[in-house]
C-alpha cells in the first residue's frame, strides 16, 4: 500500500494547501491511507474541532498532533472523544483521548498509527521508547503495518528512535521542527525513516510564523505575538510504500510541493 504523510500543517495557508493538494496527491500517488499532523493548524498553535473535520474532508484518514495538542481549550473535549485525532501516546492514560489506533485503508488493509512525543527539550512525558515499544507490540497483534509520528526536537533522539523501532514499525516519521530533512531511508529491518517530514505552510517565515516578529523576539527577548506568515506556501511530507502482508517498507519518497492560491 501507499501511505501519504503530511508534515505539520501550519495555520490557514497550510490548511489551504492541504485542501487543494491532498486530494491531488492521493490520486497521483495512488494513496491508500493518509496521515496529517495538524497540531499547528489553528493559527499555528493547536487544532479545533472544525479544522480537524476539514482535514478529514480534505482526505486525511488520521490527524496526529504533538506538544500544542491542548493549546485550544475549547477543542479539548472533542480531542478527548475523537478516535481519529491522536494526542501523544506517552501522556499518562488518565489524560484521556487516543494516542494510537488501528484504521482501515482504502484497500481494506488495517493500518496502525501511533503519535509519540520526544523528551529532549520537550515536556517530560513517559518514556517514548518503552511506551512506543509496548504499543507497537500490541498493535502488531492486529496489523503488521504501523506508522509512528515521532514529534520531537532533537535529531539525535529521532534517529535513535528510528533505530529502536527498526523492524518493529513500518515507518518512523519525525515532526515538530518544521524543516524537512534529506535523510530519508529504509533501515535494515524494513522501517522507513526521516528525521523531519517538514512543514505544510508558509516557508517565507521562521518555521511558519512571520519572520519579523520572531526576529524581534530574538533581539529584544520580550514577549511577541506570533502569527502565521503567508507567502511561499508548500506541502511537505513523504510517501511510504509498505507491503501489506509483512509491514515492511520498500520505498520512501520526500514531497515538497509548491502551492499558490488561484
Amino acid at each position: 500500500m501507499n501511505i501519504l504523510f503530511v508534515g505539520d500543517i501550519y495555520g490557514r495557508p497550510g490548511r489551504k494547501a492541504a485542501a487543494d493538494l491532498i486530494p491531488r496527491l492521493r490520486e497521483s500517488h495512488r494513496i491508500d491511507f493518509c496521515i496529517a499532523n495538524g497540531e499547528n493548524a489553528a493559527g499555528g498553535f493547536g487544532i479545533t474541532e472544525n479544522i480537524a473535520k476539514k482535514l478529514f474532508a480534505y482526505g486525511a484518514d488520521v490527524v496526529t498532533t504533538g506538544n500544542h495538542v491542548w493549546d485550544r481549550k475549547d477543542a479539548i473535549p472533542y480531542i478527548l472523544g475523537a478516535d481519529r485525532v491522536l494526542r501523544p501516546a506517552n501522556f499518562p492514560e488518565s489524560v484521556g483521548g487516543a494516542g494510537y489506533g488501528v484504521f482501515n485503508a482504502s484497500n481494506g488493509a488495517p493500518v496502525g498509527v501511533v503519535c509519540m512525543q520526544g523528551r529532549v527539550n520537550m515536556l517530560d512525558l513517559d518514556c517514548p521508547f518503552r511506551a512506543g515499544r509496548d504499543i507497537v507490540d500490541r498493535l502488531r497483534q492486529r496489523t503488521p503495518v504501523i506508522v509512528v509520528d515521532f514529534h520531537a526536537e532533537a535529531s539525535s533522539e529521532k534517529i535513535a528512535y528510528g533505530w529502536f523501532m527498526d523492524g518493529r514499525a513500518s515507518a518512523v516519521l519525525g515532526t515538530h521542527t518544521h524543516v524537512q530533512t534529506a535523510d530519508e531511508r529504509i533501515l535494515p529491518g524494513g522501517t522507513a525513516y526521516v528525521s523531519d517530514a517538514g512543514m505544510t505552510g508558509p516557508h517565507d517565515s521562521v518555521i511558519g510564523a512571520r519572520k519579523e516578529a520572531v526576529i524581534q523576539r530574538f533581539l529584544d527577548r520580550t514577549p511577541v505575538r506570533f502569527e502565521p506568515a503567508e507567502n511561499d506556501v508548500k506541502l511537505c511530507g513523504v510517501v511510504v510504500e509498505v507491503e501489506d502482508e509483512t509491514g515492511k517498507a520498500t520505498r520512501i519518497e520526500r514531497l515538497r510541493v509548491d502551492w499558490q492560491e488561484t
